[in-house]
């Protein structure tokens, strides 16, 4: 049986909260409309939630167990799933597929530092661990 752990629900909201202000200032910034922007990044912020947890359970049961690989391929298919849902909203949302695309293509650049600099961040993080493997 898994385990629920209080670490990963907890990281897990964090990147989800720094993922969704991300979407929202693009939005706006993008399509000029607040609400614009506040509807994409709230349906998104849903669907990433689904799409993340599939994704993880996939992840889950990998056979790739070299870590630098799997962290890599891991980090690469989230993204390319996190951003074709971003272009898709965008696109519903807005009724335009350009912004949709151009939303998609800020967020690649900023969440991947963003999420560089949340792992870090968690890296030196103890919550949630009994003890931290080095």
């Amino acid at each position: 049986m898994l385990k629920i752990s209080k670490r990963h629900i907890a990281k897990s909201l964090s990147w989800r909260f720094i993922g969704t202000i991300d979407t929202l200032i693009f939005a706006w910034l993008i399509t000029g409309d607040f609400n614009e922007g506040l509807n994409i990044s709230g349906i998104t912020t849903l669907t990433k939630l689904v799409w993340y947890y599939i994704h993880e359970r996939i992840w889950f049961k990998s056979s790739v167990k070299d870590s630098d690989k799997r962290h890599i391929i891991k980090t690469f298919s989230w993204r390319a799933i996190g951003t074709i849902d971003t272009i898709i909203f965008g696109w519903i949302i807005t009724g335009n597929p350009l912004s949709g695309l151009k939303i998609g293509a800020f967020e690649v650049l900023t969440k991947m530092l963003l999420y560089f600099f949340h792992e870090k961040l968690w890296y030196k993080i103890n919550f949630g661990l009994d003890r931290r493997n080095k």
